[in-house]
Formats: structure tokens, C-alpha cells, sequence
């Protein structure tokens, strides 16, 4: 069995220091192959940069993917052409820097990743996600059994549309974007692992990992504000897929939702246990 773990948006310092910390610590106590983490909001909350995409990866993450603020850090443009493992949309027009899907092997088999972005009430408005993902699932599957899909997406109904088109075809498709995990972790008849969202790592004392105060005096006076990241106490958000690499199809998913707490007896952390709430296995 391969087993995935896919960590949801890193929000700023606070969730990219305790994804750097705590990924490590999973794979050795969880037995994970390989790595997945969305980093759009990794730098200061909106973006991410080259040294943050090399902080994360030498951590022990195989791929970072993003969204719709991919491109907050100008100096992201140069970069994301150097580093493969760095994925934007794949629904992005051609001549778009960078790219959106990446096949790496692992000890158990290939794994292919696909990024791709929404539509509905997203920004930019990017080609259809249906058509670019069907046809790039085919290529990769001439490549590797074991495909993850990161759909950065706003509304539950396009990301499950997704999750459905694509069962049979794909191990996992994971909703990221809204940073709120959500409780709908399935396998989809075909072999599919879902979710609408696998969540953020970042503040839980927040509003989707942003200072509270601002954020409601946004509502309330529906003038700009600034929307600092949180302060406090960090947990991440993921899930953990048990895919059959002969087959791509997956066996069980898991919801993560692990407290980051700091400096941590190194025994300690070495005694977490797999998380078993909400298990859904494929019969």
C-alpha cells in the first residue's frame, strides 16, 4: 500500500514553521510516502516565494501546490519556471509560466499530481477545469497508477462535480481553497478518495487564519482593511489516503486535524498514532 498525505493551504510563518516541524515527524510515525501540501497563502498569508517552496521541500514535501494567489509574490514568476515541483493551475492559457502537473517516483510507484482552479466566483477566470484535467489524467495515467488532484476551488458543487468526473480515473481528489475541512471524506465507487476540503494549517483563533478584529470590521464598514495572519495556537488540516499502487485506486482516507504544539518531546511525537475518526475504507 502508498500511503499519501495532503496537507490543505499553509496560512503564513505560523503554518509554514509547524508544516516544516511536524511533516517529518508524520512520515516516520505514519509510515507516509509521499507529500502534498497546498502553499498558496504560504508567504505572509497571500503568495509564496522561492526560498519558502525550498523550506517546504526540504522538510520532506514531494509537491506544493497552489491557486489563485500563486502569483502574489512577483518574484514567484522566475522561480516557478526553475522549480517543477512548484504547481500552478494547469487551467492556465498556454505560455502561462510554469506548470501544472508533475509525475515523481517513489520506492512504491509513480505518483502524478494535478493542480487546477474553479470557476465559479474565483478570480481569474481561468479555462474550463473539466476539459484540461480529463486531458491531462490521460497523459498521466501512461505514466503513473497513482494520481492526487488538488481542486482549488470556491463552491462544494464544482468540487464534488470534479471528485465524481474524475472517479475511476484518479486516486484522490482534494478540494483546498476555503480552508475549512470539511466532514465529507468518501471513496466514490470507482476508487476516488474525496473531499470537499482538506482545510488550512495555520491559527485556529482566526477567521480562515486571519486576525479576527479586521475581518469583522470588514463586514461591518465594508471598507478596506488589512487582514494580518493570526497569532496563537497552529493545527493542520489534511488527510492521509491508502491508495493500491498496482491499481491507483484507493483503500481508505482519513481526516488530519493535528494540534502543532511546539518543541515537543521527540519520544512524544514519535508515540502519535495514525488518526482514526471518520475512517472511510473501500470495501
Amino acid at each position: 500500500m502508498l500511503r499519501l498525505l495532503f496537507l490543505g493551504d499553509v496560512i503564513g510563518e505560523p503554518g509554514r514553521k509547524a508544516v516544516i516541524e511536524m511533516v517529518p515527524k508524520f512520515k516516520t510515525a505514519w509510515g507516509i510516502d509521499f507529500v502534498i501540501v497546498n502553499g498558496e497563502n504560504a508567504a505572509a498569508g497571500r503568495g509564496i516565494t522561492g526560498k519558502i517552496t525550498i523550506d517546504l521541500l526540504r522538510a520532506g514535501i514531494a509537491v506544493v501546490t497552489s491557486g489563485d494567489h500563486i502569483w502574489d509574490q512577483k518574484e514567484v514568476m522566475s522561480y516557478i519556471e526553475t522549480e517543477p515541483r512548484l504547481l500552478r493551475p494547469i487551467n492556465y492559457p498556454p505560455g502561462t509560466p510554469g506548470r501544472g502537473s508533475i509525475v515523481l517516483e517513489t520506492a512504491k510507484g509513480k505518483v502524478g499530481v494535478i493542480n487546477v482552479q474553479g470557476r465559479t466566483f474565483m478570480q481569474p477566470s481561468l479555462e474550463n477545469p473539466f476539459r484540461f484535467v480529463d486531458d491531462e489524467v490521460r497523459r498521466l495515467r501512461a505514466e503513473a497508477q497513482v494520481i492526487l488532484v488538488d481542486m482549488h476551488a470556491e463552491t462544494t458543487s464544482e468540487k464534488i462535480a470534479m471528485g465524481r468526473f474524475l472517479d475511476g480515473k484518479v486516486s484522490v481528489v482534494a478540494g483546498t481553497h476555503t480552508h475549512v475541512q470539511t466532514a465529507d471524506e468518501q471513496i466514490f465507487p470507482g476508487g476516488t478518495a474525496f473531499i470537499c476540503d482538506a482545510g488550512m494549517c495555520g491559527p485556529t483563533e482566526s477567521v480562515l487564519g486571519r486576525e479576527i478584529q479586521p475581518i469583522i470590521q470588514r463586514f461591518v464598514s465594508s471598507m478596506p482593511v488589512n487582514f494580518p495572519v493570526a497569532k496563537g495556537e497552529v493545527k493542520l488540516h489534511g488527510i492521509l489516503v491508502d491508495v493500491d499502487p498496482l491499481t491507483g485506486k484507493a483503500k481508505s482516507i482519513r481526516r488530519v486535524a493535528e494540534p502543532y504544539l511546539g518543541q515537543l518531546d521527540a519520544t512524544a511525537e514519535a508515540r502519535r498514532t495514525i488518526p482514526d475518526e471518520a475512517t472511510v475504507g473501500s470495501e
